[in-house]
């Protein structure tokens, strides 16, 4: 993303009130994303959905001036998970989409996502063009050519036979206890109908937003209340999503965490008994080394691409594959929706589930994760690690110490001021010491 000034690797995102999410930006955005969306002629319409952030109706009321100013219609959606307004977009032949939400991010955060007419993540030539009217004073359409604002009433029900019709007719869970998490978010009103419409028995958590509580001690981020839950009312398992229901993390019976890596691998191998993977798996630079070895023992095609969904479904679409995904959680089906959907890929684990006549633990055991260490570490400002000899030394040396049987990855996040850290190899201890001794080099170069 060299050379952008707002858009970072999922949108603009930040603290609300600190530049660039105040109204005021948001107004010349709204403007700025309507003149860059608009093709002359012809009547233009984006779509706008939240998640459930008290700051949502400030940034939705200021995104619709601006797009009006501009000529744009909008259709406002309210609360609805980001996947939703991907395909939202694309029934209602919009002009684009837009999501005003922080994803996984606590409530003081906030942020806009963008969908282009086709339901799928912005290119970096459209984000530069946003880019480029920011750099302009907001000239208003004529008050005749003003866009005008509705609110579409029937958007939940909508989505959630969406999510259904991605399982067969006679797919039904009705042999299944599952508990739902939803984060004080977005799917709070829908994924609990999708999965209750299709047979099971559904306990839910993190369901009564505030504006305030989204992705606090719950969600696929906090995992710790829905592995009591599920414990507790000895379900079959349980769903954890994000604020914005783009990801998904699922807690087996037991207790024990499914992360993104190993739900892409049962979609993946569970589609490729069935005959229907169409083509190998792209995971991403952060993956698992054991999924890549489970696939390709499997004689499955893995290709790794850069961090963020979008990048995902940049290499999909090249290889004409359809599954994709993240550690995280954010997990991209082709064959079912054009962007990560949280519910969508809950239900292909389910539907894997279903097909083999296995348990969600008996699909994990195909592969072995090698450990990983993780470390986060703040700076003041987002840098390209690679760019001070100090770390590129350091990674050097760690690389030599771990050989073959190990990895090393530095990158800064493109949503946080974070540099991550993450070292992965076949010894946990070896690899957590890697790992911290690289972070300390990190924290060192940054002061």
């Amino acid at each position: 993303m060299a050379g952008r000034k707002y858009f970072g690797t999922d949108g603009i995102r930040g603290r609300v009130g600190e530049p660039p999410i105040t109204p005021e930006f948001m107004l010349h955005l709204g403007w700025a994303a309507g003149q860059a969306f608009k093709k002359v002629g012809q009547r233009n319409s984006v779509l706008i959905g939240k998640d459930t952030r008290l700051s949502g109706y400030m940034f939705e009321s200021a995104l619709e001036a601006g797009l009006s100013a501009a000529g744009v219609d909008v259709k406002l959606l309210g609360p609805m998970p980001t996947p939703a307004i991907a395909y939202l977009t694309r029934t209602f032949r919009a002009s684009a989409g837009i999501v005003i939400s922080a994803s996984h991010n606590p409530h003081h955060d906030n942020g806009i996502k963008f969908f282009s007419a086709d339901g799928t993540k912005l290119d970096d030539a459209l984000e530069a063009e946003i880019e480029s009217w920011l750099d302009k004073p907001i000239e208003v359409c004529g008050p005749g050519d003003l866009g005008k604002a509705s609110r579409i009433e029937d958007a939940p029900g909508r989505y959630v036979e969406f999510c259904k019709s991605t399982v067969p007719n006679e797919f039904t869970l009705d042999h299944m206890k599952i508990v739902l998490d939803c984060a004080h978010g977005a799917t709070y009103h829908v994924a609990p109908k999708v999965f209750r419409e299709l047979g099971a028995k559904v306990s839910v958590i993190g369901a009564e937003p505030d504006g305030l509580n989204i992705n606090l001690n719950v969600g696929s981020t906090h995992l710790g209340a829905l592995k009591q839950a599920v414990v507790d009312k000895q379900a079959d398992l349980g769903i954890a999503f994000d604020g914005d229901g783009d990801r998904v993390l699922m807690v087996d019976r037991d207790g024990s965490e499914v992360d993104g890596d190993e739900l892409l691998y049962v979609i993946a191998s569970q589609r490729f008994a069935d005959g229907n993977l169409k083509g190998g798996v792209v995971g991403t630079l952060m993956t698992n080394l054991g999924v890549e070895l489970a696939l390709t023992e499997m004689g499955i095609a893995f290709e790794r691409a850069n961090v963020g969904d979008r990048y995902v479904v940049e290499r999909l679409l090249a290889n004409n594959w359809v599954v994709g995904g993240e550690g995280s959680g954010h997990m991209v089906i082709r064959d079912c929706t054009s962007t990560g959907d949280g519910i969508v890929s809950a239900l292909q684990v389910l539907l894997a589930i279903g097909k083999s006549g296995k348990t969600l633990a008996e699909l994990r055991q195909g592969m072995s994760k090698l450990p990983q260490t993780m470390i986060n570490v703040r700076v003041a400002k987002r840098f390209d690690p690679f760019s001070r000899d100090d770390i590129v030394a350091a990674v050097k040396k760690a690389e030599s110490e771990l050989g073959s049987s190990g990895r090393i990855l530095l990158r800064a996040s493109g949503t946080e001021p974070l540099i991550r850290v993450m070292a992965e190899g076949k010894d946990a201890d070896d690899i957590r010491r890697v790992a911290e001794e690289l972070a300390q080099v990190v924290e060192s170069s940054t002061h």
